[in-house]
């Protein structure tokens, strides 16, 4: 039986742990922004957070695994978007589909309609996004399912930091992440921990503890639908919200 002061080392050096990600962030990203090859910055943000990641979830430190990718998706596009302020060009050359999505919400947030609000657009595509993270996740134990997330926060990342350098950076600064995206990000993660355990369990070849998975599960359903749901009733409004944040 291992005692309660036993115990508290080993989540303290899991906590810790679950903070190198986020330290390693900034120079990945930089790196692979000053390079200007498209898939080497998503590639080196994945090496930042995925051998951390993997070892706490095969230590069964899953709350402590959750923290290090949470803690990382904020270092991660912090620095991409602050990097985007600085040279716009270069993101949107650098940044994998960052021109692409740059363009089409700038066009929704002028117009006010686009496949931003249209549920009929943006339901099968977020569908179809969370079935390929699972599936990547399941068959690498979590490593291509981040490297998915990479690009995606990559390239949202790129559209604050556009958005930041028009007319209003503050608000920018303020609104360019919506709450419905905020709530997708987080209920990847935990999907990304939960799905990484049974192939690293099979390949360390040590039980994963599984318990309280259901909740979890449930929870990170929970953030999805939310996600769905604010999107649609508050994305025109959103939209407006963030017109006059539009460069000149």
């Amino acid at each position: 039986m291992i005692s309660g002061a036993g115990r508290q080392p080993v989540a303290g050096r899991a906590g810790l742990l679950s903070v190198v990600p986020a330290l390693l962030a900034p120079p990945a990203v930089g790196i692979g922004f000053l390079s200007g090859g498209r898939w080497l910055l998503p590639l080196l943000a994945t090496a930042a957070i995925y051998p951390v990641f993997a070892l706490l979830i095969a230590r069964g430190r899953r709350a402590s695994a959750v923290a290090a990718a949470l803690l990382w998706a904020v270092s991660f596009s912090a620095t991409t978007t602050l990097l985007t302020v600085r040279d716009p060009t270069r993101a949107s050359g650098v940044i994998l589909h960052g021109e692409n999505y740059r363009d089409e919400m700038f066009a929704f947030i002028a117009a006010g309609a686009g496949r931003e609000s249209d549920p009929a657009a943006f339901v099968p595509q977020h569908v179809w996004h969370l079935g390929l993270f699972a599936i990547l996740t399941l068959v690498s134990a979590g490593l291509l399912g981040l490297a998915m997330g990479a690009v995606l926060l990559g390239y949202m990342s790129c559209y604050v930091g556009s958005l930041m350098g028009g007319a209003a950076p503050h608000l920018a600064a303020l609104f360019g992440w919506p709450p419905w995206a905020v709530a997708r990000v987080v209920g990847f993660i935990l999907i990304g921990a939960l799905l990484s355990r049974p192939l690293l369990s099979r390949l360390t070849r040590r039980p994963i503890p599984a318990e309280g998975e259901r909740s979890l599960y449930l929870l990170a359903a929970a953030l999805l639908v939310a996600d769905l749901v604010l999107k649609a009733l508050l994305a025109p409004h959103w939209a407006a919200l963030l017109r006059p944040c539009l460069p000149g």
